[in-house]
């Protein structure tokens, strides 16, 4: 290679080394600022940056323009840098905050495909939490979210490559070594720094009030090496989302700087918030009230009258152990205008303890879903509190969200996330001209084993459903299931027996030994589970009276199509052709296997969940041996007296003639 063409790759690289020192830039306002915008995000007429809005279920996006090197090789140590940014962050709704925002370092452009709530516009539900994102980021989170941990609802972290973050801290600072808490939600300007130490593998995160300056300690201080969990060339960046409940995140100015410190930013320069509340009245009104106050006798007396009426039409009633949940409690007043009144026009549906409304609170664009419960009877009173225990503080992507709740003299009310699209069985049974296909119908089961295994496992008790059925798994937007009515659970820890006594379920999926012990388990809601599995994939209740004699029990049909060979004959006809033979076929059989006598020879939900991803494969017949009740099950045998009972008006019905064992249904060939 020449000398010449060796000068200028050498001024090249010289170039680009100096580039990546010496970047830095300050925006007071982002007017003149040239950012690279995706979703909602907007700057305002007055320099505002606005990643979102008022719009439900959306993200926002706002990057620097170009790339910047953040390495001088791909396995080079990452430079150190410093930013500051001021961010406020407005709820429509002052008891619901909305999600919240990060500030994050990721590959140039984004991480593509990146979701709403709960993912901060940054991640989805199948990328977050892997090492191939090269993800760095600082959330500041306003919306407790228990799948990624959060310690609640109010907090700052530093997340790699997911939004479990590797440290985090209640929103706060410290001054003169008092630490003073402080909300992410008050609408208020709010300043943070972000400063690495690309030597001494540190980060430091520091947050204040706008009028407060910068606190001498920071609020996270973080040894950490992200060389490996950055690319060389980045884009950094902020992203912010809303989901059911919204929030405003606002962005007022931001300072940036490779190996230095970044500018501080000008106040008197950042651009101004918009009002929040009401505007101040002028002064000639504030003299006339008085005047106007002195009406005639009859007038005051009909006004005290009417308040009187009035707030005891809206009074509730609180007791001892609502105290824990009140941050959660609606007012009667907010649910009676956002249902118009509970108006039967506003009726989603009924159920075997009252009516759902739908509703739009008020000064806000939130859809909410407003379950009315009696609770003249025990059972009513039971059915709420176990609704408002065990939902009020799950959280995941395939549970309905419960968002509050109100209680009023006999009424009580529970207040959900609006799922747009109803419930499954409309589209199973009450839509003629459009069937669900088959990989939304594989989604929505995957989606419903996915809640029951985080109800079984992964929430801090044992969560058991009871009527685990198509009515009561409900579709959102993005036709995602969302299992929801836990008007039936009931709560125990882990290691312990359940004590309910009571049979409550759905004819048709009710296991055999809650019939008979009147207990529900875990294992009672697999049985169901298996119900619906079969019900999805064959298009037909699990008790079809109008079906012929012999084929009014769903799940002996099904076995006796298996039994000759020929189980892809129960599918569902409105799906033709059109679908995956390998997955119906595991379905059916897990739905079988589900619907088994024995509560220990049925699946666990992990199990079951680890079938339906593929992450293992159907166990071998060679590899069983099953006993039941004095009955060996042994190699090549069948499950003599596979047994459905259900329960009824007349006792128990016992279907005592199909041969079945756990490994045949999943190894038996086509």
């Amino acid at each position: 290679m020449c000398a010449v063409t060796w000068a200028v790759v050498i001024s090249a690289i010289l170039l680009r080394f100096a580039a990546s020192q010496d970047i830095g830039f300050t925006y007071n306002g982002f007017r003149s600022a040239n950012l690279s915008l995706d979703g909602i995000a907007e700057v305002t007429s007055n320099g505002l940056l606005r990643l979102t809005n008022d719009t439900q279920l959306q993200k926002g996006r706002a990057l620097y323009p170009l790339p910047i090197n953040f390495k001088n090789s791909p396995n080079g140590s990452a430079f150190s840098f410093s930013t500051t940014f001021v961010f406020a962050i407005v709820p429509a709704y002052s008891i619901l905050a909305g999600h919240g925002m990060t500030f994050a370092i990721s590959p140039s452009g984004g991480l593509p495909g990146a979701f709403p709530s709960p993912f901060l516009g940054l991640f989805n539900q199948t990328n977050t939490g892997n090492a191939t994102n090269h993800v760095v980021a600082v959330e500041l989170d306003t919306l407790q979210n228990h799948e990624f941990n959060d310690i609640d609802g109010n907090h700052v972290g530093i997340d790699i490559n997911g939004l479990n973050s590797v440290v985090s801290e209640p929103a706060g600072y410290y001054e003169s070594n008092s630490f003073r808490n402080l909300s992410l939600v008050s609408g208020k300007p709010t300043q943070v720094w972000v400063e690495y130490d690309g030597r001494a593998k540190k980060m430091n995160v520091t947050i204040a009030p706008l009028n407060v300056g910068k606190p001498n300690r920071p609020i996270l201080s973080w040894s950490i090496d992200i060389s490996k969990d950055i690319y060389e060339t980045v884009s950094i960046g902020f992203t912010a989302a809303t989901g059911a409940v919204v929030s405003t995140h606002y962005l007022l100015g931001w300072s940036f700087k490779i190996n230095g410190m970044a500018q501080p930013l000008d106040i008197s320069r950042l651009p101004k918030l918009p009002r929040i509340g009401p505007k101040r009245k002028p002064r000639i009104l504030v003299i006339a009230v008085p005047l106007i106050s002195m009406i005639s006798l009859v007038a005051i007396v009909s006004a005290v009258a009417y308040c009187i009426l009035r707030k005891k039409k809206f009074s509730e009633l609180l007791e001892d152990w609502e105290v824990e949940y009140r941050p959660q409690r609606f007012k009667y007043k907010e649910l009676y205008i956002a249902t118009k009144g509970f108006s039967d026009k506003e009726v989603l549906g009924s159920g075997g303890f009252g009516k759902v409304y739908r509703g739009v609170l008020h000064n806000s664009t939130c859809e909410i879903a407003v379950k009315k419960v009696s609770h003249q009877s025990i059972q009513g009173m039971r059915a709420f509190i176990a609704e408002v225990v065990s939902m009020g503080r799950l959280c995941h992507r395939n549970l309905v969200p419960l968002l509050g709740y109100c209680r009023r003299k006999g009424e009580l009310f529970l207040v959900y996330e609006y799922m747009l699209n109803g419930s499954l069985d409309k589209y199973l049974y009450r839509q003629p001209n459009w069937s669900l296909g088959w990989n939304q119908r594989f989604g929505v089961i995957k989606g419903v084993a996915s809640a029951l295994l985080y109800l079984r496992e992964e929430w801090e008790q044992v969560v058991v459903h009871r009527d685990v059925k198509a009515s009561n798994v409900l579709l959102d937007s993005e036709m995602n299931a969302r299992l929801g009515d836990f008007g039936l659970a009931r709560l125990y820890d882990h290691g312990t027996d359940p004590q309910t006594t009571h049979v409550v379920g759905t004819l048709g999926y009710l296991a055999p030994e809650h019939v008979k012990t009147g207990k529900a388990t875990t294992s009672t809601d697999v049985f169901a589970f298996g119900a619906f599995l079969l019900e999805v994939t064959c298009g037909r209740r699990p008790i079809e009276p109008q079906a012929p004699n012999d084929d009014v029990v769903l799940v002996e049909w099904v076995f006796s199509w298996w039994n000759r060979g020929e189980i892809l004959h129960v599918v569902d006809p409105t799906l033709g052709e059109d679908y995956v033979v390998e997955e119906v076929e595991l379905v059916l059989k897990l739905g079988l296997m589900c619907s088994l006598l024995e509560p220990t020879f049925r699946p666990s939900m992990r199990q079951v969940v680890m079938y339906l991803e593929g992450s293992i494969a159907p166990p071998e017949l060679s590899s069983l041996s099953l006993s039941t009740a004095g009955l060996t099950i042994a190699q090549g045998q069948g499950f003599d007296d596979f047994v459905v009972s259900l329960s009824s008006s007349s006792g128990i019905k016992t279907c005592s003639r199909c041969s079945l064992s756990t490994d045949s249904i999943l190894s038996r060939g086509r």
